[in-house]
């Protein structure tokens, strides 16, 4: 040992012997954890942070002891909700109160992570319509202004108001003009783009903010049935259901063929219900970071800011 070597810890030999045990064993290279492997995966393109924080997410215990038993209990109050609400002669609703809810819990419960994984993706969303809208060869089409960079925005850029987003832009884009699709990258359209900015850190998390993302949906996701009219709720679970038609515009405008192929939620005449809602709100949530974070390079290729 070289006069200037610190000997090692207790601790520091301790996780030496574990790392050569493991290695030993795994025929000398070190296992990789679920968490390594999804943070090395680059074949879908990701933001970089959104990436992060949904793997560090992942990591919150509660998914493994709490959500399983919450999914089962809230998914039958959901179903029951959804059925009640369909039957009941007078509708009522109460989007304040539900926005109210929403805020209050995301500032108060919820992983900080988690929150800026929400506002982003209303951003997000509201950048791939307004891609296809400036592409569209329509002028008569309004951009969606949904960008919410605080929790406090939602109080006025609500969830209502993101689902709306996709369906007011899907009615007005009716027959496109096609004529000079696809489009090279250097004639593409951003008029409406905004670069993802979110007013919020990891930095500001109080000590009782421990419901990671997937929890704090489950909890959330009879409450958002029973505040809206049933019509609302369903054009609100259906408006999932138009990832596929958002990929396709998107395939057809660049030229690609793969963006419709990653939407999980498909073919938008084909109402659904409630079942299953959780992992078509996710997969969703994850359609639109992977298409925008691809738009992102094509922004960068011709020398645009994200």
């Amino acid at each position: 040992m070289m006069s200037n070597e610190k000997p090692l810890t207790r601790k520091q030999r301790r996780v030496a012997r574990k790392k050569a045990k493991l290695m030993a064993g795994n025929h000398g290279r070190m296992p990789a954890s679920l968490s390594d492997a999804l943070t090395g995966d680059d074949s879908l393109p990701l933001d970089d942070l959104a990436k992060e924080y949904w793997v560090k997410d992942l990591k919150n215990p509660l998914r493994i002891i709490i959500l399983p038993t919450l999914r089962i209990l809230l998914t039958i109050t959901l179903h029951i909700t959804y059925y009640l609400k369909r039957l009941m002669p007078i509708q009522f609703k109460a989007h304040r109160f539900l926005q109210w809810q929403i805020c209050f819990f995301m500032k108060y419960f919820v992983r900080p992570e988690a929150n800026i994984l929400i506002l982003r993706h209303f951003q997000a969303e509201s950048n791939l319509l307004n891609f296809v809208i400036d592409n569209s060869g329509k002028d008569d089409v309004e951009p969606v202004l949904i960008y919410p960079k605080m929790i406090r925005d939602l109080m006025v850029q609500t969830f209502v108001h993101h689902d709306q987003g996709v369906l007011m832009t899907m009615r007005d884009l009716q027959e496109p003009n096609r004529s000079n699709w696809p489009i090279d990258s250097t004639d593409l359209q951003w008029k409406n783009w905004n670069p993802v900015s979110v007013d919020y850190g990891i930095h500001k998390k109080k000590f009782t903010q421990f419901l990671d993302f997937e929890t704090a949906h489950e909890l959330f996701k009879t409450s958002f049935c029973l505040w809206l009219t049933a019509k609302e709720y369903e054009a609100a679970i259906n408006s999932f259901q138009f990832d596929h038609s958002v990929g396709l515009l998107i395939d057809d405008i660049l030229g690609a063929s793969h963006f419709a192929d990653i939407a999980y939620n498909r073919f938008p005449m084909i109402l659904v219900g409630p079942t299953g809602l959780s992992y078509r709100f996710l997969m969703h949530g994850f359609f639109v970071e992977h298409v925008h974070a691809h738009l992102e390079k094509v922004r960068a290729s011709v020398g645009l800011e994200n």
